[in-house]
């Protein structure tokens, strides 16, 4: 499978900055995957996604050794603009990435410094407002919505770019829980109609069961990159203060009591395995 983004050997120190960001990172992400990359606070996770689009080097200043390619693209050399058009990132806070007083007027905002012609602006619009299910707020102003539809908006504007790639900077962030889960049930369903997704996230719960892959950053170097099953089951996440998502816990506290129950993903496939009265092994 194609990888669209390929960091070799990355780190990166800010300018003025004793201690490296990241620290000889070296991934490979292909079309169509569902990535989640988790860590403790300043373990470089944003940083990161940053270096996805440009942003690092070009705006954060500072030291970079080794080379991040984005669709075949050195992000050292290709302008943001352009790369943004591949890999579109999505701020924790969407109030910093919404400046217009219209949902609609923000979509367009992208396609429009672009320099598309008004037919293919057009089309572009309605196409994300639509894939979001925004259409009953496109004419209201940002500071109107709440948190989960300022999320969704905020989305719209970057899939108005048409990027290969979603990248989004703990999108649940400043989220309620029903609206954390329908953004996150949202960038799911982008996800199976191609699109792939790149999330750093510090509340796992809600987005480990749709995860294909999970990389654990500490200290801005990658300490595990394996299935969430492999990642949450293993003693390292409670070593360096992550707690895993309850389902795990759960398996774990079951092992210990002599029951073995396999690696699930999700509650719903505990629930359903249960049902059918089929994976239960005392030992």
């Amino acid at each position: 499978m194609k990888s669209l983004i390929c960091a070799e050997n990355l780190s990166f120190r800010y300018h003025g900055s004793k201690n490296w960001a990241l620290k000889e990172v070296d991934l490979k992400i292909s079309q169509g995957e569902f990535v989640l990359i988790c860590g403790q606070s300043g373990s470089g996770k944003s940083t990161l996604l940053r270096c996805f689009n440009g942003l690092v080097p070009q705006f954060y200043q500072g030291d970079f050794v080794g080379e991040v390619f984005v669709d075949g693209m050195n992000t050292k050399h290709t302008p943001v603009y352009k790369l943004s058009q591949i890999a579109g990132l999505v701020f924790s806070d969407p109030e910093s990435q919404l400046i217009t007083l219209e949902v609609e007027r923000d979509v367009a905002f992208g396609p429009e410094n672009l320099g598309l012609n008004r037919e293919e602006i057009v089309e572009r619009v309605e196409w994300a407002i639509n894939s979001v299910n925004i259409s009953h707020i496109r004419h209201k102003p940002p500071f109107e919505l709440s948190g989960g539809e300022q999320q969704k908006a905020a989305i719209a504007s970057i899939l108005a770019l048409k990027p290969k790639i979603l990248v989004l900077d703990e999108p649940t962030a400043n989220l309620d829980p029903v609206s954390a889960k329908n953004v996150i049930e949202l960038v799911s369903s982008l996800n199976s109609k191609g699109v792939t997704v790149v999330c750093a996230e510090h509340r796992l719960e809600m987005l480990s069961s749709h995860a294909m892959r999970v990389i654990v950053l500490n200290e801005g170097s990658i300490l595990m990159d394996d299935r969430p099953e492999k990642v949450f089951s293993s003693d390292i996440i409670e070593e360096i203060g992550i707690e895993a998502p309850s389902i795990y816990r759960f398996i774990k506290f079951a092992k210990d009591t002599g029951v073995n129950l396999p690696l699930l993903k999700s509650w719903k496939e505990l629930f359903q395995l249960l049902h059918q009265g089929t994976i239960v092994d005392k030992t």
